[in-house]
């Protein structure tokens, strides 16, 4: 399979990309993500040092969609400037971890960040939604392939098609297991601040217990079930049949929403954050970075 960028299927209406990248259910995996991003341990040891999720994480997570709508959804032009202003950002990120010197464009650790986002939508779609077909999931691991070219993923850290990339990725899950990035990820999302620092504390206490409580059983229902024992996650039987549930509900509501319905958010993000790039004024009022 030819996965240059310039030859890659282009993302536009209709393609298998633009389709599933931006559905809405993606975000029933974001906590997922990002235990399966910092239990690779350069990634680890680069959010520990240099991220600010812990302090503010709803601002984090605002920055991270935004980013990640350009991806998609901005372009190729758009995704170049992201993918330089991401790179220059990263650069300076290194340090120091189990006594070795890291750094946060370790090409192993940057490809393997770009896989989790590429797997995303596929597992959103197993979960939640109908199963992508063998050709939609080559167009689509085509056209996630060329945007990782943009981003700067080298060619030869992703696999060249869509099975060896399955394979890829549950063998380097096989290297994974408990880190301190990830205890401190669970710690705040037990005690995750209020979003709004308006809406009253006696309101947020009583919101907080159940986003968390979903959070964690949504990590826990999603997490490759190995990984999810090496991380000490209890699973039941009685969680299992709670989250079929869950997913026969969330297939069905799934259904009644108009297929290009299913992406608008993350596509007008898309489109407003390139234009906010291109605006720099625009963005400082708007983004406080």
């Amino acid at each position: 399979m030819v996965r240059e960028a310039d030859v890659a299927p282009p993302v536009v209406r209709g393609t298998a990309a633009w389709r599933y990248f931006g559905d809405f259910r993606d975000a029933l995996l974001a906590g997922q993500v990002l235990v399966l991003q910092v239990a690779h341990p350069i990634v680890a040891a680069g959010v520990r040092d240099h991220s600010d999720y812990r302090e503010d994480p709803w601002t984090r997570l605002m920055r991270t969609v935004a980013s990640l709508s350009i991806y998609v959804y901005g372009g190729t032009k758009g995704a170049q400037v992201e993918a330089e202003r991401l790179r220059n950002l990263h650069r300076s990120f290194t340090g120091t971890a189990d006594g070795r010197r890291y750094s946060a464009l370790d090409p192993g650790a940057y490809a393997w960040v770009h896989a989790t986002l590429v797997m995303a939508p596929v597992d959103a779609q197993r979960f939640f939604g109908r199963p992508l077909s063998a050709s939609e999931l080559d167009e689509y691991y085509a056209q996630m392939c060329g945007i990782g070219r943009i981003l700067g993923v080298r060619e030869r850290d992703l696999p060249p098609t869509w099975p060896d990339f399955e394979r890829y990725y549950r063998e380097t899950i096989a290297g994974f297991g408990p880190n301190e990035t990830i205890s401190t990820l669970f710690e705040t999302i037990d005690t995750v601040r209020k979003p709004f620092s308006r809406m009253s504390d006696r309101r947020w206490s009583r919101l907080q217990k159940g986003y968390s409580s979903a959070q964690m059983f949504l990590i826990r229902a999603t997490l490759p079930p190995e990984l999810r024992a090496r991380l000490g996650l209890q699973w039941t039987e009685e969680d299992a049949r709670e989250f079929s549930r869950f997913c026969r509900v969330t297939r069905i509501l799934g259904t009644l929403v108009p297929p290009p319905l299913r992406t608008v958010l993350m596509r007008s993000v898309g489109k407003l954050n390139v234009w906010l790039r291109a605006h720099p004024w625009a963005y400082r009022f708007f983004v406080r970075s």
